[in-house]
């Protein structure tokens, strides 16, 4: 099967795809990132004036998967069944894993992508007084289900 970019027509030109045609199925898409910082930066997380950090970034996370068609241009507004978002704490930082959920004619990878990213965006905002050099890393999608192109999961390093 030969597969092509599909937000593009045949000129060359960016398009929006034309999901009328396609049936609602359940969709489901999961994505995480990393956000790398210093020992010291992750040991105090719980003493940040602003507020813990990882529960606004997960409050920031479901906002932004709510909000992913008015970011991305050619994203279709959807319907979104249920987002969650997690933000907890591992070895090199703060690990984010997102999952969003729709019944709908097309996917849901860019609405937990985007999530992830927001969220690790806002451990960023909220710890960079403390330490400018904290890095976002890893962003990916680690498996969707539903919809024609079927199912994808991630392979592990």
């Amino acid at each position: 099967m030969k597969r092509s970019l599909s937000h593009y027509d045949r000129g060359g030109r960016a398009r929006m795809v034309d999901v009328s045609g396609k049936p609602a199925t359940v969709r489901r898409a999961v994505a995480s990132v990393l956000v790398e910082m210093k020992p010291a930066t992750r040991r105090a997380l719980g003493r940040n004036p602003k507020g813990n950090p990882l529960e606004i970034a997960r409050i920031a996370g479901i906002s932004a998967a709510k909000r992913t068609s008015e970011l991305i241009p050619l994203c279709h507004p959807l319907m979104l069944s249920n987002v969650d978002v997690t933000a907890e704490l591992c070895k090199n930082g703060v690990l984010i894993t997102s999952e969003v959920r729709t019944t709908g004619p097309t996917g849901v990878e860019m609405e937990a992508l985007t999530a992830a990213a927001v969220a690790a965006l806002t451990v960023y905002d909220m710890c960079k007084a403390l330490d400018k050099s904290i890095e976002i890393t890893r962003l990916r999608l680690l498996e969707k289900s539903g919809g024609k192109s079927g199912s994808y999961r991630a392979h592990h390093p």
